[in-house]
């Protein structure tokens, strides 16, 4: 996983989460996100807009699969009618 840089959006995202959002949202951080905040190379703002984005994004790829599932399902439905 390449780590890309936080966009203005989720830094004002992150920015605004409670404190305990802002820990669950830290549970998830994975790998390279956690050594380089760990190691200070991002501030704690920085990694929870980073991990934000990355959860929208897979948010975003899981509906869209959900979405083909459903289709197909659909699909095999009918053809059974």
């Amino acid at each position: 996983m390449k780590i890309k840089t936080a966009s203005d959006a989720y830094i004002e995202k992150a920015k605004n989460l409670t404190q305990e959002e802002s820990e669950r949202l830290q549970s998830r951080m994975r790998g390279k996100l956690t050594r380089r905040l760990e190691d200070q190379k991002l501030d704690t703002i920085e990694a929870l807009a980073i991990q934000l984005e990355l959860d929208d994004e897979q948010l975003q790829e899981w509906r869209d699969r959900m979405r083909e599932v459903s289709k197909k399902d659909k699909a095999t439905k009918s053809d059974k009618k």
